[in-house]
């Protein structure tokens, strides 16, 4: 992997973007998220690779997968408006079928190539699938995390707006009711992560979004949680009912059990006990 490959793929992820820009304000706001979604994924999982201590050509490698990792969303909302996979086309499996058609990775070697096109096709599965090991386990790992990270954002920033401001697209149309569901909320606050089948409105789905710290993987994946507060914004914004402090104080309490002890530190941290 060299930088004059990691150059060209970005040309062409520029260009790619570019393809899908529209004239309606809705449709470019929602290309334009993922496209800037894509650039914080890749700042991301540079940082956490850095700290793993990748060498150059491995921490080449891990931008890619995270350059285009959501390919497929682009031609998804094209298609369907929408980005939940349940009701149009699986992103993650599309991104890997765009990928391989234009032999985008050509110049890469067959390893590299390899590890791409799984962690591009399996990003989004809930868990990282047992037939993957090694580099294809590995890259796979970081990306969840790096992807993670940045979502959370989006998130919070679509829920600090106003109602009429608020994408229902981010929010994959989910109904906006003021309760929880019990099951979802006993998974949560058992340090439980929670497969989106089980949402049934936008609260759900937040707590879906929190049980997401429980699949984290990396040492600095926590200390950013820790320093951003995505998290615990998405969390303030639950309804004030019962099971809900205890769902989010166990979000909260893991994230800062993980980050100190990542830290090895005992109060550097905000939470830390």
């Amino acid at each position: 992997m060299t930088e004059e490959n990691l150059i060209q793929i970005r040309s062409w992820f520029t260009e790619y973007c570019s393809s899908f820009y529209s004239d309606q304000e809705e449709d470019q706001r929602h290309f334009l998220l993922k496209e800037e979604h894509t650039h914080n994924v890749c700042a991301n999982i540079i940082r956490i690779s850095a700290d793993e201590g990748l060498d150059d050509d491995r921490l080449l490698l891990a931008e890619v997968v995270a350059l285009l990792h959501d390919v497929g969303r682009f031609e998804q909302y094209h298609q369907y408006r929408t980005f939940r996979d349940s009701i149009s086309v699986d992103h993650a499996a599309l991104g890997a079928e765009i990928i391989r058609e234009i032999d985008l990775l050509a110049d890469l070697y067959p390893h590299e190539r390899d590890v791409v096109n799984h962690a591009v096709e399996s990003h989004n599965s809930f868990r990282i699938p047992r037939k993957f090991e090694g580099d294809n386990h590995y890259y796979l790992q970081l990306l969840r995390d790096a992807d993670k990270l940045d979502i959370w954002r989006v998130f919070s920033e679509n829920y600090e707006q106003p109602l009429e401001k608020r994408s229902a697209v981010v929010e994959l149309d989910f109904p906006d009711l003021p309760f929880c569901s019990p099951e979802v909320l006993s998974k949560v606050a058992g340090r439980e992560l929670v497969h989106l089948s089980y949402a049934r409105t936008l609260s759900d789905f937040k707590l879906v979004q929190l049980s997401w710290v429980y699949d984290l993987t990396f040492s600095e994946s926590f200390r950013i949680v820790a320093e951003r507060d995505s998290v615990r914004e998405i969390a303030a914004t639950l309804p004030h009912e019962d099971g809900v402090q205890a769902a989010v104080e166990a979000v909260l309490n893991f994230v800062a059990e993980r980050a100190c002890l990542e830290n090895g530190i005992a109060s550097a941290l905000p939470g830390c006990p």
